[in-house]
């Protein structure tokens, strides 16, 4: 609508405000008496102007509104099809999208509306004046005060007054439109993010150690009336291998998102080698860390773009070292174009284990002083699995680690466990510490290697 009202409707307006003033004066020169008729109706077009602009506005941000509804719906459906369609939701869904379309089409017809009638009461009121002058103009020439070539003269320049008003006036529903959509963009560019540096910058020492501390952290997501984590307080030493445990919802990835700053705690402090990260540029704060999630986000584009995520920077050599670490490099150079092939949108054509393992070899061209692993190794299959983990054991030495994961297999071997249950850090210790002291531990041991027993001997 903008693109309408700039591209075309602005240029329509100064074109026939040019031809307003050119015919407004040519009339009062000819006939200034017969003028003021036609100069009275134009200010009368203000009012139906005025009265349905605005409503032709409201309409129009509703419309807009419908629109971008129907558009998430659409996107949504589309990107779950195979959930849609395995339990045969096909019907549901069409008839759920055909009400929003039907919503989005009713506000359509009804900002069309008013925008009709603005323009033809325009149109009505100015050549209602047009109307009466030329009866008066047809008096004044059958009187002989007037000739007729005067009048037809007169009678042409009062036409091109009234079809620039009548333009003028339908731009100007073309202005109320753009103004109901301008008013959404407007909403988002005025929008202040959440999250924001100071004015007034800390620094860290480079290169980060990666040491952290998470004092009396209190966390609770909008909307929701249970804390996510409740008065955490955890201290990991530069270098260190923490494992996170707990039960679903225990606040796991809560954890890691304040972190990453993705939103900050209600009460408490995130230290980052002694310094608040609330005090750091966020780019320089999430520089130090490097991010493996559950599932890896790839981007349309080849290989090399997605590996470059980590470092813009990186060299062919770089990327071919990374992706030998992350145990990526024999598929890789399996595909038709090697490091130049296009992956597809999200990188639909690669399995769950070579997107995973991309996602390691772009954390390792980051070179980040904290890792932080979620679930990485959740969702595959034995053989991938091993090549994951493989990797990420290269990928966390000599770099303090996070590693958020369900299976304690996976975990057993780090450096400390820490065992959340509802928000709240319930036990601290090695693997075999906490078999001895956790009841909780002991009871996800328990579930995942069998009898309790076993589980303290084979570790």
């Amino acid at each position: 609508m903008l693109q309408s009202l700039f591209g075309s409707s602005i240029s329509m307006a100064l074109r026939n405000l040019v031809m307003l003033i050119g015919a407004v004066v040519l009339m009062l020169i000819t006939q200034p008496w017969l003028s003021a008729m036609v100069l009275i109706g134009i200010p009368t077009t203000l009012l139906p102007i005025v009265w349905y602009g605005r409503r032709v506005r409201r309409l129009s941000r509703t419309s807009q509104d419908r629109v971008a509804e129907l558009g998430r719906y659409a996107e949504e459906a589309l990107r779950g099809i195979q959930t849609l369609q395995a339990f045969s939701h096909e019907a549901q869904d069409k008839r759920h999208y055909r009400q929003r379309v039907e919503q989005a089409f009713s506000s359509a017809v009804a900002r069309t509306l008013q925008r009709a009638w603005l323009t033809g009461i325009a149109l009505l009121v100015i050549f209602s004046a047009v109307g009466l002058m030329l009866w008066q103009g047809g008096q004044a020439v059958l009187a002989g005060t007037l000739s007729p070539g005067e009048l037809s003269a007169f009678i042409f320049y009062a036409i091109l007054a009234a079809g620039a008003v009548a333009t003028l006036a339908e731009v100007a529903g073309d202005v109320q439109r753009a103004a109901g959509a301008a008013e959404r963009l407007l909403e988002l560019l005025d929008t202040q993010p959440s999250i924001q540096a100071p004015k007034a910058l800390a620094t860290l020492k480079q290169p980060a150690q990666g040491a952290l501390t998470l004092s009396n952290i209190h966390f609770t997501y909008p909307g929701r009336t249970f804390a996510a984590l409740d008065g955490i307080d955890i201290t990991i030493q530069a270098g260190e291998q923490v494992a996170v445990v707990g039960p679903s919802g225990a606040g796991k990835s809560t954890l890691l998102g304040l972190l990453l700053r993705f939103y900050d705690p209600a009460a408490g402090r995130v230290l980052l080698d002694g310094v608040d990260i609330r005090t750091l540029d966020l780019n320089q704060l999430r520089a130090t860390m490097g991010l493996v999630a559950q599932e890896p986000v790839l981007f349309s584009g080849s290989v090399a773009d997605n590996l470059r995520y980590g470092d813009p920077n990186a060299n062919l050599d770089r990327l071919r070292r990374a992706a030998q670490d992350a145990s990526a490099l024999g598929f890789i150079d399996a595909l038709p174009n090697g490091f130049d092939t296009p992956l597809g949108p999200g990188g639909v054509q690669l399995s769950g284990g070579q997107r995973q393992r991309l996602a390691i070899a772009r954390a390792l061209l980051k070179n980040p002083a904290v890792l932080l692993l979620d679930e990485a190794t959740s969702a595959l299959d034995a053989e991938s699995e091993r090549l994951v983990q493989q990797a990420l054991d290269r990928l966390m030495q000599g770099r303090t680690s996070i590693v958020i994961a369900h299976r304690l297999a996976t975990v057993v071997n780090a450096d400390r466990l820490l065992v959340l249950k509802d928000g709240q850090l319930v036990a601290s210790g090695t693997h075999s510490e906490l078999i001895q002291s956790s009841n909780l531990y002991r009871h996800l041991a328990a579930l995942q290697f069998g009898a309790e027993a076993p589980v303290a001997q084979a570790h």
